[in-house]
C-alpha cells in the first residue's frame, strides 16, 4: 500500500536554503552536520573507540561525511541501506601561489576543477569559500558571499570571430578572475585578506582549499514557479535529499541500518581517502558491525545483503538539441527521479536492482523514469559502479533529471528534490 508522502515543496524551499548555505564540499558537510545534530545524531571520532550503542552516528573527514543509524536490537549481521551521493561540483580553484595579475589588474590564479561549462563562468559575480588549515593543524571555514571576483569576457568587437566560430576558451589565459586594481602585486594579498575575513591573526593560515562560487542564490523559475535554478544541485540535492530521508527514518526497526554516505571528488575521479574510491564508507561500515560484537563472517554476511542507492544527476531532455538524447528515453523535468541504467557499467543498475528502487517508488506513491545515453554519444558515470566494484554490494544508479549540468548555475523541476527525497524514505525504510 502506497504511503503519504514525508516531503512536499517545503523541502525544495529548504533545499536552496542548503544550495546558499554550501558553497564547498566542506560548507556542505558542516550544514549537513548540523541538520544531524538536530535530529539526535552524534558525531564519532576516527581516532577514537568506537562502542555497539544503537542511534544516530556520523563521521567526518574533509569534504565527506558518513552518516548512520543503528536501530535498538540490531544484530552485528544485520545488512546496510546505504544512499550514496557526492558533496563536490565543478568549478575554479585557488593554486598555491594565487597572487598574479597584469595591465594594472589584479587577478587570483585558478585551476579547473572537474569539467565546468567554462562560458557559465563568465561575467558571473563570484564569491569565495572554502576551508583554511591553521598553523597548529586545524581548520575555519570561510565564505566571502559576495561579489569579489569576476572572470571578464572579451568584448565581440574584439573578436569578431566569435559569433561563426563559437566561443573558444584557453583554460590557461582566459579563466583568471579579477579581483581589483594595482600594477603591484604582492604575494601573500589573497590570503591576508581572507584571514582577515575570517577573523584570524596575520599569517595564520599555512594551506588553503578555496573555490569561486555564483553568489546570486537559488531561485524559482517560470510563469508558475515551477523549475528551480540555482548552483552546485549536481550534487548538493541529492546529499539534501539523503540527510532529509536519513532523519525521517531514525528511530525505526532493525530490519537494516540505513546510511548515507556523501563522498568528495566524483566530479575528478573520486580516487582520495575522502572519495568514493578510498576506504572511507568500507572503513565505517565494517568499524559498525564490529563495534556491535561481529566477527568477519557477520560483516560477510551483513555486506551480502547490503544495498546502495547512488543517487547523481542525470540528463533532462533537452528541448533545443533532443536529438542528443536517446529516442525512447526522454526523461522529463517533475517527472519524478530517473533510474540509470548503462550496459557497459558506467551505471551499477541491472534488473534487479531496477526492481528494488520500483519498488521503494510504489511504496512512496512516486512516479520514476529511466535513463540511457544515445548510442552513438559516451556515457557519463558517477560513484554507483565504483561503490559496487570497491566493496561488493548490490548498488543502483538513480538521481534527478536537469539541465545545464556542471554550469556555474543549473536546472530542474521544483518538485522533483522532494520525489526523490520521499523515494529514499521508502528505500531505507525498505
Amino acid at each position: 500500500m502506497s504511503e503519504p508522502p514525508r516531503f512536499d515543496r517545503g523541502h525544495t524551499d529548504d533545499l536552496m536554503s542548503f544550495l546558499t548555505a554550501s558553497p564547498s564540499p566542506y560548507h556542505a558537510v558542516a550544514s549537513a552536520a548540523e541538520r544531524l545534530e538536530k535530529a539526535g545524531f552524534r558525531q564519532v571520532a576516527e581516532t577514537d573507540a568506537w562502542d555497539g550503542t544503537h542511534g544516530g552516528k556520523y563521521v567526518l573527514r574533509g569534504g565527506a561525511i558518513v552518516a548512520w543509524y543503528v536501530p535498538e536490537g540490531a544484530a552485528p549481521h544485520t545488512p546496510f541501506r546505504i544512499v550514496g551521493a557526492h558533496t563536490d561540483s565543478p568549478n575554479l580553484r585557488v593554486k598555491p601561489l594565487p597572487d598574479t595579475g597584469a595591465h594594472g589588474w589584479r587577478q587570483v590564479a585558478v585551476e579547473i576543477y572537474g569539467g565546468p561549462l567554462l562560458n557559465s563562468w563568465l561575467d558571473r559575480d563570484l564569491g569565495l569559500a572554502g576551508r583554511l588549515t591553521l598553523r597548529d593543524g586545524s581548520t575555519r571555514l570561510v565564505n566571502v558571499d559576495r561579489p569579489l571576483l569576476r572572470v571578464p569576457q572579451l568584448a565581440i568587437h574584439l573578436d569578431r570571430s566569435v559569433s561563426a566560430e563559437g566561443l573558444k576558451l584557453d583554460k590557461q589565459r582566459h579563466m583568471l578572475p579579477i579581483w581589483g586594481l594595482g600594477n603591484d602585486v604582492r604575494d601573500g594579498d589573497l590570503i591576508a585578506f581572507l584571514e582577515e575575513s575570517a577573523g584570524l591573526p596575520a599569517g595564520e593560515v599555512t594551506g588553503w582549499d578555496l573555490m569561486t562560487h555564483s553568489v546570486e542564490p537559488p531561485a524559482y523559475l517560470g510563469r508558475d514557479k515551477e523549475l528551480l535554478a540555482g548552483p552546485r544541485m549536481d550534487n548538493l540535492l541529492s546529499v539534501h535529499a539523503g540527510v532529509a530521508a536519513l532523519t525521517a527514518v531514525s528511530g525505526g526497526g532493525p530490519a537494516s541500518i540505513p546510511v548515507l554516505a556523501a563522498f568528495d571528488h566524483e566530479e575528478n575521479g573520486s580516487q582520495s581517502d575522502t572519495g568514493a574510491d578510498g576506504p572511507l564508507l568500507g572503513s565505517v561500515l565494517e568499524r559498525s558491525v564490529f563495534a556491535r560484537g561481529g566477527s568477519f563472517e557477520d560483516r560477510a554476511r551483513a555486506f551480502a545483503g547490503t544495498v546502495c542507492l547512488s543517487s547523481d544527476t542525470g540528463h533532462a531532455v533537452h528541448p533545443n538539441y533532443a536529438e542528443r538524447h536517446d529516442p525512447t528515453h526522454h526523461p522529463r523535468v517533475n517527472g519524478g527521479p530517473i533510474l540509470k541504467v548503462n550496459v557497459n557499467n558506467r551505471y551499477a543498475t541491472d534488473g534487479s536492482g531496477r526492481a528494488v528502487f520500483a519498488a521503494a517508488c510504489e511504496r512512496a506513491n512516486v512516479p520514476f523514469q529511466s535513463f540511457v545515453s544515445n548510442n552513438s554519444m559516451p556515457c557519463g558515470t558517477t560513484i554507483g559502479p565504483i561503490t559496487a566494484a570497491r566493496h561488493g554490494i548490490k548498488t543502483v544508479d538513480i538521481g534527478v533529471a536537469l539541465l545545464s549540468m556542471h554550469s556555474a548555475r543549473e536546472l530542474c523541476g521544483a518538485d522533483d528534490p522532494y520525489l526523490l527525497a520521499n523515494s529514499l524514505v521508502a528505500f531505507l525504510e525498505g
